[in-house]
């Protein structure tokens, strides 16, 4: 039996994880506390962090209950992110054309297309610069340190020890 570095059973579907599990994903990226945290970093070196953000909040959005908290959220999202006055305004198509009086009849996926647009801007332009940025190769190459660090060997051993009886 193949045990990976932390003595579980190795096999193709394990669970991957930090970095690696961002790397393979921009999904898997946005699942991750620390993993947006990264990004964000990022972004907002990139004066984009508008972009997450948005996308965020609409994750959010889409799981609020209730009328009257679902059109403070949609007027706080349309406020900060679509109107043209907004303090950190992202860049969609059709933008002008999601009015002000829609915010009065919301509904969970009434910002689903411009959340979708946001998706896959940040997908196939930040994202991967983001895999290649200074902030995700230095936070790579401390969680490798973390696992090669003798605590995490003898851990590691100890583990393949019980795991191997």
């Amino acid at each position: 039996e193949i045990n990976d570095s932390e003595g579980h059973p190795s096999s193709s579907h394990q669970t991957l994880k930090g970095t690696s599990k961002w790397a393979a994903s921009l999904e898997n990226l946005l699942e991750d506390p620390e993993g947006v945290k990264r990004f964000r970093e990022f972004l907002k070196k990139e004066f984009s962090e508008e972009n997450v953000l948005f996308w965020l909040a609409c994750e959010e959005f889409k799981k609020t209950q209730g009328k009257k908290q679902m059109q403070e959220k949609a007027k706080e999202i349309y406020t900060t992110f679509l109107s043209s006055k907004a303090s950190s305004q992202v860049n969609v198509e059709g933008q002008s054309r999601l009015s002000e009086t829609i915010l009065e009849t919301p509904h969970p996926l009434m910002f689903q297309k411009l959340q979708d647009q946001i998706f896959n801007l940040m997908k196939y332009d930040s994202y991967s610069r983001f895999l290649k940025s200074d902030v995700f190769l230095n936070h790579k190459k401390s969680e490798e340190q973390e696992e090669n660090s003798p605590e995490a060997q003898t851990a590691a051993k100890r583990a393949s020890r019980i795991y191997n009886t």
